[in-house]
Parts: structure tokens; sequence; C-alpha cells
């Protein structure tokens, strides 16, 4: 059966098509050269089958490219990394916060301000020149769960409660620009015409297109922590607790290593991928 014949499913249990096309855009943002991505097309296409899942699809390929280039590998997994900055919204929260960070903001993680009628606690606060903005971060556990239209209308309603006092309160040295929606799955149709409606700006994994949370990711190259194929899960935990949310920050900080007891032959090892995904 030709590969674009097979059915294959979804997280969400959605039978699609199965797409060549995709696979190989995925690959190529990873950085791997034609040689190696054509080597992985060819063997997971010859293991496909009808009915085969996503998730095995997403596994033989990541099982492949970690084999030849582990730091290419935690790129091909950074939607999957991005789930795992759970299972409280926490981190992804100062995941967010760094992001803005590195496009010029300066940021507040967790405050509360006051609106005209109740106070409300602000993920993050971001400031950039004589200029604010809210963000409120929707963070899921789970793939195949969306923020429906509800999300935004609840957030929109909390943003013009803090407008009518912040642009009102001398004491505001900055503009209250918008407020943003920020979350690590996908909106509605209805959430997205919602957002545009009210000048809400909504950002998703792979919303605005050119600006979304994966492309803005990898033109900074702000990877999470959790994108790293070498570094256990109780590492990635432990480093999370202590506010390493970055790729980045473990090379600020990599005493941390030497706190989880890691070998000096791991350590190398941790900090060689995560440079060379950096610098990538």
């Amino acid at each position: 059966m030709k590969s674009d014949k097979i059915e294959i499913i979804k997280v969400s249990g959605e039978k699609v098509k199965f797409s060549l096309h995709k696979l190989r855009i995925s690959l190529i943002r990873t950085g791997a050269n034609n040689a190696l991505i054509e080597q992985i097309v060819d063997k997971v296409q010859d293991e496909l089958y009808d009915g085969i899942s996503t998730k095995e699809i997403f596994n033989r390929a990541f099982s492949l490219l970690k084999r030849k280039k582990s730091h290419l590998a935690s790129k091909y997994k950074l939607k999957k990394a991005i789930y795992e900055l759970g299972p409280t919204g926490f981190p992804f929260e100062r995941f967010v916060s760094s992001i803005l960070k590195y496009s010029g903001y300066q940021t507040l993680v967790g405050e509360v301000v006051e609106g005209k009628c109740v106070s409300h606690e602000i993920d993050v606060i971001a400031h950039k020149k004589n200029e604010t903005i809210l963000v409120e971060c929707k963070f899921h556990g789970e793939q195949g769960l969306k923020c429906n239209v509800k999300v935004p209308l609840y957030i929109n309603s909390r943003y013009r409660d803090i407008k009518l006092h912040w642009n009102s309160n001398k004491k505001n040295v900055t503009i209250l620009k918008q407020g943003w929606v920020v979350t690590n799955t996908r909106f509605t149709k209805d959430a997205l015409e919602f957002g545009s409606c009210c000048g809400l700006y909504l950002l998703s994994w792979d919303y605005p297109k050119e600006n979304s949370l994966k492309a803005r990711i990898d033109r900074l190259g702000l990877y999470p922590i959790t994108v790293s194929t070498v570094l256990t899960n109780r590492e990635k935990i432990f480093l999370l607790s202590r506010d390493v949310v970055l790729c980045r920050n473990l090379i600020e900080e990599s005493f941390y290593l030497d706190h989880l007891g890691v070998s000096d032959v791991r350590k190398i090892k941790i900090l060689k991928e995560i440079k060379l995904l950096c610098n990538n």
C-alpha cells in the first residue's frame, strides 16, 4: 500500500491520511541534513501500516534521529517537551516569561494587579519602553486538548477590568497596551475569531503562523530543559524546581548538575548536547 493511502490515528482519535511531506518538514526543522532526512523518511515509510498512531511514527523517527544526532532529536521532540513542563502550569509561565525577556521585555511572574472591581493575579506582566502587556498562560498536560472560546472570553473580562484602573492610575508609568493568551496547545476556531474581534493577542503552538510559540522558540534558540535526551526525568524535575527552565540556564548554572551528583563524564555529555542545541 502506498504511504499516501495509509490512514493514521492522531492523539485526538481522528483518522487522517499519512503525509510524507509533513514528516519531512518536521525533520527539516531540526536542522538535519538531506541525506539523514531521506534515510529516516525511507525507514519510517517502510514500517507504516494502516491504523498506525502518530505517536508510533514520532517515536520511530525520534529514535532514528537520536541514534545519529542527539541534539537534533531534542529539537524534534520540542512539542512533547513543552507538555513535560507540567503537571502544574508554573514552569510554563516561567518559560513564556523567558521568551518575552529575550524579545526585549522586562517581566514579572505571578503578580497581583488591581482592577476597577477586583484584584487579579496575572501569570506574566511584561514591560517594553512605555508599554505593558498582561499575559495569561493556559497549560494543558494532555495532547489533543484545545483552548475553547471560554478562555479568551474570561481573560478579556479580566483585562478590561484591569485596564479601567491601570490607565487612570497616575502611579503607572506605562500604558497598558494589550492582553495576551498563551497556550501550549491550539485554539478552537471560535477562540481565534473572538480574540481577533476583541483585540486579544493569541499565541499557541502553531499560531500566528510566522510568529507562533514553535517559531519563536526556534528563532531565539530558547529550548526548554525538558527537550534534553540525556537528562533523566528526575534530573529535569529537580532543575525545573530550581527555575532552570531553559537549556541556556543550565549552561550558566551547571553547578546544579553537581548538586544532582552527576559524574564528570555525564556532565560533559549533557552540556555538549545543550550547547549544540543552543548554538544550532
